[in-house]
């Protein structure tokens, strides 16, 4: 009787936990806007946080065999790390140059984007991923014609960003065997080891300093945290729709701070692109794996069936 307990009550705690890791995801942006200094020392900075962050993540989850968590990585590993590197580099400079409702949006569009380039790997992409895609487009079709919609640097860079983890995204799936934490561990080395140099450490004072930590121990690190222990209690496909809470309550955030205010045709494009996120994750059952997002967070690869 006490499995059957513990088993019931799995899914509303699994649930929770990824509902406060979506949360903590969340707050990239109204953290972002909150930084006054060059984006080479932003994402120097950030990336430094994130590090010690996960690093102490991998420590605990290894029991102190770090080295040989690196190791193990291997190769696919370390593309893993540097794709996950560009997605991070290019998310943080995207809320540079474009509303945080915008650029979360374009993230939402990463599961798609990764079943379509899964087509390169050799897997098959269902007709009700094509009809997703169709869905979203109509969304960025509405988004478009929003008042004050951003401009080509912002939508480039969010691209950039979403393609960059979609790739990680298959590259992960492909390699079942490699471990994703020390792999966003070391994603974060390589930010800071190509912006550190430039980098402005004067700029930064006691405020942007506890906003630094906040997005790399807590946006980043315990948000990895919450998410390892929701995604081995609910499905990958309830794991992809809670989610989706991210790109909801980003917006929100600096909405609810009078920093910025979304048009409806943005929100109503926001919806649309997120409902068809929604209608192909629905699609999946089967248990994904754990997978870093563009802004050092997690999502799970099993967002399509695994046809290795």
């Amino acid at each position: 009787m006490a499995v059957s307990v513990a088993k019931v009550g799995e899914r509303p705690l699994g649930t929770t936990y990824t509902a406060l890791a979506a949360t903590c995801w969340s707050l990239a942006g109204i953290l972002q806007r909150q930084l006054h200094m060059s984006l080479a020392t932003q994402l120097a900075g950030r990336a430094v946080f994130a590090f010690l962050a996960v690093l102490g993540f991998v420590a605990i989850a290894e029991r102190g065999q770090i080295l040989r968590a690196f190791r193990a990585i291997g190769r696919p590993g370390l593309a893993i790390a540097a794709l996950i590197a560009i997605a991070s580099v290019s998310f943080i400079t995207a809320l540079n140059d474009a509303p945080v409702a915008d650029v979360v949006v374009v993230q939402a569009l990463s599961p798609l984007a990764a079943a379509l380039l899964g087509i390169l790997g050799g897997e098959l992409v269902r007709p009700r991923t094509w009809l997703a895609m169709a869905i979203a487009v109509a969304g960025f079709a509405v988004m478009a014609g929003a008042p004050g919609r951003p401009g080509l640097a912002g939508m480039s860079f969010s691209l950039i960003a979403m393609v960059a983890f979609a790739a990680a995204v298959v590259v992960a799936r492909h390699n079942a065997h490699v471990s994703m934490t020390p792999a966003t561990c070391l994603s974060q080395v390589l930010v800071f080891a190509v912006f550190a140099p430039f980098s402005r450490p004067g700029e930064i004072h006691a405020a942007g300093l506890g906003y630094l930590l906040l997005l790399g121990a807590v946006q980043i690190g315990l948000g990895l945290i919450f998410f390892s222990l929701g995604a081995r209690l609910i499905s990958a496909a309830e794991v992809a729709i809670i989610a989706q809470l991210e790109n909801v309550l980003g917006p929100l955030w600096v909405w609810l701070a009078g920093i910025e205010h979304p048009s409806a045709a943005a929100i109503a494009g926001g919806i649309i692109v997120i409902a068809a996120v929604a209608y192909q994750v629905t699609g999946s059952a089967r248990p994904g794996r754990l997978v870093p997002a563009p802004d050092g967070s997690p999502l799970t690869a099993g967002l399509e069936p695994d046809r290795r």
